[in-house]
């Protein structure tokens, strides 16, 4: 009267993650992606100065800010 499945089995790890979960891990790993594709340096003016920096950092700025202000909006609608 054995079971052909094992009990307590972690089954398929990858068929357990949710749709958010991947679409976070799509997000980062297009990110990182795109950061490094872009290595140049940028101009930033702002009204008055002009800032001079590596791309990647403003695009990691870039995308700390966004991922802050979605942070921000989802707490704020509960």
């Amino acid at each position: 009267m054995s079971s052909s499945s094992k009990s307590g089995g972690t089954g398929n790890f990858l068929a357990q993650i949710d749709n958010r979960t991947w679409t976070t891990i799509a997000i980062v790993v297009l990110s990182v992606w795109f950061v490094l594709a872009n290595t140049a340096s940028a101009s930033i003016r702002f009204w008055i100065p002009t800032v001079e920096a590596p791309m990647w950092i403003v695009l990691i700025g870039t995308f700390a800010v966004g991922a802050f202000t979605g942070w921000m909006v989802k707490t704020r609608r509960g």
